[in-house]
């Protein structure tokens, strides 16, 4: 049973299909909120989400939504709007990890990442401002470690993730005092037993050579495990549900990860 602090709100998760995505929008729900979630080529589990945030009690939506298209942003908050009449929690999850050399990156590799990275929750919390304002709302970005450290395999995902740890703190001082915007940064995040990449809800399964490097991970993390999609889930439910005064921050949800 919802456990009803959100209870009459309603929340938009990109890329609410699976894993990261889902486990946030099941724990929105489970306090009471209706939910959207946006798939853009995941429409099945997309559809098994809303079935389950149904089953929890409040109203669910599943919506196709590119977020790197402008017209597709503004159909898919038209969607929220025409089935739920408002909109008061959007979480910024759909996003891109890729790795590649610095030295050969290709322009269009570049690209890819910032279109879903940056400017995908940029463009969807810019159509979805005016009913967030409406409502007194709450914007919750997913950033990474990875905007905070330097990797050097991944120069391009950092650089678009510590841009979406300035646009969050942007976005707090422009869309205040009626909006709050506040940004987590997952470390490694770990799904059924199989290490996801940093920060990042991945959609495949990852070798097992990747085992051995999650038991690292977990050793250097002073928390003595990986983190997991509950752990972030119940950050984005702090700043979901905790004071409206509490804008602009970035917090890392990483088990200390970040320190060693």
């Amino acid at each position: 049973m919802p456990t009803e602090s959100l209870v009459g709100k309603t929340a938009l998760v990109t890329a609410g299909a699976h894993r990261l995505g889902r486990t946030i929008a099941l724990a929105l729900a489970n306090a009471g909120a209706d939910v959207a979630v946006s798939w853009r080529t995941a429409q099945a589990d997309a559809e098994q989400t809303a079935i389950d945030i149904a089953a929890l009690g409040p109203r669910a939506l599943a919506i196709q939504c590119d977020v790197r298209s402008e017209p597709s942003v503004r159909a898919a908050v038209t969607q929220v709007i025409s089935a739920f009449g408002r909109l008061d929690i959007l979480v910024n999850n759909a996003a891109v990890f890729a790795s590649a050399a610095l030295e050969s990156l290709a322009l269009d590799q570049w690209d890819a990442v910032f279109e879903t990275n940056t400017r995908g929750p940029f463009l969807v919390a810019r159509e979805a401002l005016p009913h967030l304002r409406a409502s007194h709302g709450r914007i919750v970005n997913i950033g990474s470690l990875g905007g905070f450290h330097a990797w050097a395999g991944h120069a391009h995902y950092c650089a678009s993730k510590a841009a979406l740890h300035m646009l969050t703190q942007a976005m707090a001082k422009a869309f205040a005092p009626e909006v709050s915007v506040n940004c987590i940064a997952p470390g490694w995040i770990q799904f059924d037993d199989l290490p996801d990449l940093p920060g990042l809800p991945a959609t495949q399964a990852r070798p097992a050579s990747d085992r051995r490097q999650a038991a690292r991970f977990a050793a250097k993390t002073p928390m003595g495990r990986n983190g997991n999609a509950d752990d972030v889930a119940q950050a984005v439910l702090f700043f979901a549900t905790g004071p409206h005064f509490v804008t602009g921050q970035v917090l890392a949800v990483d088990g200390g990860l970040g320190l060693s």
